[in-house]
């Protein structure tokens, strides 16, 4: 982690200024307003839709990943790196809430979104975007020094897992509700 610091400053990640500050913005698509927000707009269309159980869903997944991030940070109650840094944080570090929320909404909407597209091209685009943007926050909370690598690393499992296993349950019932129809 400190080969990413200035060694004149610690306080400050190398690269040049408009650098640094990309990365907080990036790591801004991982907060839980942005997150939130997302989440807002894709159950509202969902809804305009006419998908409320799809809606449901995937505000269930998203808040339930979200409590079980609020759970897991404060069981372990693992304190942030040591290097100084300008990204102000108010949780414990381990697991990264915005690696392991970021897993659980990008993966999910663009799971949602794949799963009604026919196209595979359009498929996986949606999927790499999800996985860009997964990992581009975890990235930039390792960056800005207010995660260990282990942080972000266990945020991404999770929220992938999280991720797999709400959209497991979803097909599962899906294709019961199928063969009942």
């Amino acid at each position: 982690m400190l080969a990413l610091r200035s060694a004149a400053n610690p306080s400050y990640p190398v690269g040049p200024p408009w650098f640094q500050e990309a990365a907080r913005d990036v790591t801004s698509l991982g907060s839980v307003v942005f997150l939130g927000l997302v989440l807002l707009a894709v159950v509202g269309y969902l809804l305009l839709v006419k998908k409320r159980s799809l809606a449901v869903f995937t505000g269930v997944a998203v808040l339930g990943g979200q409590l079980l991030s609020t759970v897991l940070k404060s069981t372990f109650d693992r304190p942030r790196p040591e290097i100084p840094h300008v990204t102000r944080v108010f949780s414990a570090s381990f697991p990264s809430g915005h690696a392991m929320l970021s897993a659980i909404t990008f993966l999910t909407v663009g799971a949602l979104l794949a799963h009604v597209t026919p196209d595979w091209r359009v498929k996986t685009y949606f999927m790499a975007l999800a996985l860009f943007l997964t990992v581009a926050v975890g990235a930039s909370r390792i960056y800005l020094a207010v995660h260990y690598p282990t942080d972000v690393l266990a945020g991404w499992c999770i929220g992938s897992g999280w991720a797999i296993l709400c959209w497991t349950i979803a097909l599962w019932v899906e294709q019961n509700g199928r063969r009942r129809g």
